[in-house]
């Protein structure tokens, strides 16, 4: 709703000048404050006549009258009749799942309160894939994984077999079934992993913007597909929930929806007991430029609603909280007549001739088939919004008086001897007394088998729409990778100039766009610090995508580097929005698998607000497989270091290391992040390639240094593998080895040289790619010779690599000391770690690097320590080192050029 009247559209300008006239003359009499008191009353008045223009909130009623419902486009019998069947075994296999022996738990109430949500859609609305427009894109709600499987027993996709794997995903292989959406875990069945709570709305929104992007580029045409997010009312109080949805206003995402479960319950009690979180979400979708469409009553309130010729009934709905709607579920037909309808006389006697029993089963608005089609419907028409259908509902619906709107609902697994009765009764399942009694942790799954009017009705419905859903298919067109040739320019160096491995990453992106068969499949994605990363340069030729094109004249359009948006860009340039960027790295590292399309998502940004503020995104990725690079740019705590505290990233590595879908790479030089993204873009999407869904992380720095050439006899293996030698120290004296990865290899050429010269000792440098990829190794070697005693003992490949390494080993890097130590026990020599341990801070690189103790000199004094304690060199020479290099004084150090801001 815009904030402006809109004056070309204005039937009565006159009139409209006379109400602004009074509305100033209010002020000018009575004050401001009372002009206001007048707006909200004016303004709650149009939200009690459902002018959904005039106000952010509308009644408490359906949006949609009975008038304007489209015929249902189905058997609603034949429909209702196999709903029930699925609402049974969705039942019962969690049931089972909580026999004694088992116990490993699930959730009954969440489908069973939002069935006719998905079997509305399921049957008239979600494409499959074999669609001739494409399939769909449905985020389920993860606590109705139970559900999902019920059906796909019905349609002969799962066995029994496979509904008791329920939990038991290793002990019942290959029978196992997940406990919630996980694409990898199953990946032939769920596509997207979503009971992370607010990650699936977020990702959804970024998918429908990038089917959007796919079609805008030409690459697929994704017109007719459609994205349903299934959410729930508690799950809106996530940030990540609410925090995007103005992206998808902006974008005019209108094949998007949003279908929110309104229970009125969180996982331990009501969502707003106070308040009403309907109207709330009501008034956030809508001021955030969504339609909005409210299900809130079934057709058994329609002649209640048309025969309110008072208003009674609306204001009691209206005033009503949601803490007493589900108390009115939790209780009797009798207590609703009395605490609900008998609130006035007009609705009291509205019912008098009604049962209590007839009170009690008059339905809320997300358990009418009608209803909710009719929601979905509306929600699938074409007019420039993203759509959100707010469904009232119960939780634990049909499950009986123990189950229905308790707060207890959601940790409740099991059902007694009687609810299951019950149960059975309500859904008409022909399972007997003696079948439950039998044995109450074993009760039946029914099916009437695939002949039966009702399966084959079920089938049918899914080939008209297109086959399975959810269903993931992974057959992916084939990549041409680029020729080797490519990276040639970034192993050659950086010459005479000096460049920071940002730079060099940058420059070997533009090299990939630029190829003529693969660059098209790159998708740059920034939060807004191009200029930051020297990505500006993209903007003329690449530009960055809107699918409204640029409609303004640019401040900066006389310069080379002028910002440039375009409909058809390829830059995915998401502001301040670390969060947003990563459901759109997600979307694109996944289109291989949800398009058919591989595409390569290239994600750069501050290195600190990357795992440390979307780690939960990150892990959803790695669950869905997402393929990809994620680059941590201004990295290092001690390089960025104008910038302070908050931007000074000295342990990401240590946070990456959690996913065990990354590869994380501290590359030193340009010749090195060549050989890394050769080997990531062949692994990921190369055709031999068969290990495929890993992400690699590469942290790069803002400090230029000079470029090394790659040496003719480059240990390609090492540099993949995380360590390879770049330079010996000579027979001479004696030995030492100096570790490093990313700026510190510097630090450590630097060291060997002053210990050369200065003390006699013969250094060799090696540069560590990977202390993770290191480490990995180790441990999947430890656990091969652990589980494996017979066979010839493996040896890490670090190990290996330093077997000859004489001398004690001195590691110095820009993270905490962790990082380095991963490998400490792979390692034949004294070891010791120097890292930047403790806060980060706002000063000159030398001061921070002398402060932390990682810089040159430290390394210099910290070897001679080490072979002073070996009897190599004279027990004085650290302490004389430590003075002549003045080791505590922070003015002293000397590592590092100026600058460190951004």
């Amino acid at each position: 709703m815009s904030a402006t009247v809109d004056k070309r559209n204005d039937v009565d300008p006159e009139e409209t000048a006379e109400w602004v006239e009074s509305y100033d003359d209010l002020v000018k009499a009575r004050g401001r404050e009372r002009a206001r008191q007048i707006l909200d009353e004016l303004n709650a008045r149009a939200g009690r006549a459902a002018t959904a223009g005039d106000s952010l909130v509308t009644d408490y009623v359906n949006t949609i009258s009975v008038e304007d419902e489209p015929e249902f486009a189905g058997n609603e019998e034949i429909e209702r009749r196999y709903r029930s069947l699925i609402r049974w075994n969705a039942a019962v296999l969690v049931h089972r799942a909580q026999r004694p022996d088992i116990a490993v738990g699930g959730h009954i109430s969440t489908y069973a309160g939002a069935a006719t949500l998905y079997e509305v859609g399921l049957n008239h609305f979600f494409r499959g894939p074999d669609h001739p427009g494409g399939g769909d894109q449905v985020f389920f709600q993860g606590h109705a994984s139970p559900g999902m499987y019920a059906r796909a027993y019905l349609e002969g996709r799962l066995s029994e077999e496979d509904l008791n794997g329920f939990r038991q995903e290793k002990s019942k292989a290959p029978h196992g079934l997940s406990s919630y959406p996980h694409p990898r875990l199953m990946p032939g069945f769920w596509q997207f992993p979503t009971v992370s709570m607010g990650i699936g709305p977020m990702n959804a929104i970024y998918q429908a913007q990038f089917n959007r992007y796919l079609r805008a580029r030409g690459i697929k045409d994704t017109s007719s597909q459609h994205v349903w997010a299934f959410l729930g009312d508690g799950e809106m109080d996530e940030p990540e929930s609410r925090g995007l949805l103005q992206l998808a206003a902006n974008d005019g995402l209108d094949n998007l929806t949003f279908v929110i479960n309104c229970n009125l319950q969180r996982l331990d009690g009501p969502v707003r007991g106070n308040g009403k979180i309907v109207q709330e979400l009501e008034a956030f979708f809508r001021g955030a430029g969504w339609d909005v469409i409210k299900v809130m009553w079934g057709r058994e309130w329609d002649p209640l609603l048309a025969a309110d010729t008072t208003g009674d009934l609306v204001k009691i709905m209206n005033e009503t909280p949601d803490g007493d709607y589900q108390t009115y579920k939790g209780e009797s037909g009798g207590y609703i007549r009395e605490h609900f309808f008998g609130r006035s006389r007009a609705t009291k006697l509205m019912v008098k001739d009604m049962t209590d029993a007839q009170i009690w089963n008059m339905k809320r608005g997300g358990h009418d088939y009608r209803k909710v089609y009719a929601a979905y419907h509306a929600a699938t028409v074409h007019n420039g919004r993203p759509t959100v259908v707010l469904a009232k509902t119960v939780k634990g619906y049909g499950l009986g008086h123990n189950f229905e709107a308790r707060n207890a609902t959601h940790q409740m697994k099991k059902l007694k001897v009687d609810d299951l009765k019950a149960f059975r009764d309500q859904m008409h399942i022909p399972i007997s007394d003696a079948q439950i009694e039998a044995d109450p942790y074993n009760v039946p799954y029914y099916t009437p088998g695939p002949d039966s009017e009702e399966i084959q009705y079920m089938l049918e419905r899914r080939r008209a729409l297109g086959g399975w859903v959810p269903e993931r298919r992974n057959s992916p067109k084939s990549v041409s990778l680029p020729d080797t040739k490519l990276y040639a320019v970034a192993k050659k160096g950086s010459g005479k100039q000096q460049a920071a491995t940002t730079m060099a990453f940058v420059r070997l992106l533009r090299d990939l766009m630029r190829d003529k068969g693969f660059g098209q499949r790159v998708v740059p994605i920034i939060p807004d610090e191009a200029r930051t990363f020297g990505m500006d340069s993209f903007f003329p030729t690449a530009m960055i995508y809107n699918p409204k094109g640029q409609n303004y004249t640019a401040v900066d359009r006389e310069l080379f580097l002028a910002y440039k948006e375009s409909m058809h860009g390829q830059l995915l340039h998401t502001g301040i929005n670390e969060a947003g960027s990563f459901a759109a790295f997600t979307a694109a590292g996944t289109s291989y698998a949800t398009h058919g399309e591989p595409m390569i998502p290239v994600y750069i940004f501050y290195s600190m607000f990357g795992f440390q503020r979307t780690g939960d995104a990150m892990w959803a990725a790695m669950d869905q497989m997402a393929r990809g690079f994620i680059v941590g740019a201004t990295a290092g705590r001690t390089t960025l270091t104008g910038e302070g505290l908050q931007h000074a990233d000295g342990h990401s590595p240590i946070l990456a290391s959690t996913n065990p879908a990354m590869k994380i790479y501290d590359p030193a030089f340009g010749y090195e992040i060549a050989h890394i993204v050769e080997a990531g873009l062949e692994q990921m999407y190369g055709s031999d390639s068969e290990d495929r869904n890993w992400m690699y992380y590469l942290t790069v720095y803002n400090e230029p240094i000079s470029q090394p050439a790659e040496p003719a006899d480059v240990d390609v293996e090492g540099i993949l593998k995380g360590i390879h030698k770049i330079s010996s120290g000579g027979e001479n004296g004696p030995k030492v080895q100096l570790l490093g990865s990313g700026v510190s290899v510097r630090w450590a050429q630097e060291a060997a040289m002053v210990l050369g010269s200065e003390w006699g000792v013969s250094a060799d440098v090696w540069s560590v790619t990977s202390w993770n990829e290191l480490r990995r190794d180790g441990l999947a070697v430890e656990k091969h010779n652990f589980l494996y005693p017979d066979e010839q003992a493996q040896v890490p490949y670090v190990t290996r690599k330093l077997a000859d390494a004489q001398g004690p080993i001195v590691a110095s890097t820009d993270y905490v000391s962790a990082v380095p130590d991963g490998i400490r026990q792979y390692l034949p020599n004294r070891f010791a770690t120097l890292g930047a341990d403790s806060y980060g801070f706002s000063d000159t690189r030398a001061a921070a690097r002398r402060f932390f103790h990682i810089d040159v000199h430290s390394m210099v004094v910290r070897a001679l320590q080490e072979l002073a304690a070996a009897g190599e060199v004279p027990a004085s020479a650290p302490k004389e080192a430590a003075e002549r290099y003045r080791l505590l004084d922070v003015n002293a150090g000397t590592t590092g050029n100026a600058g460190g801001d951004a």
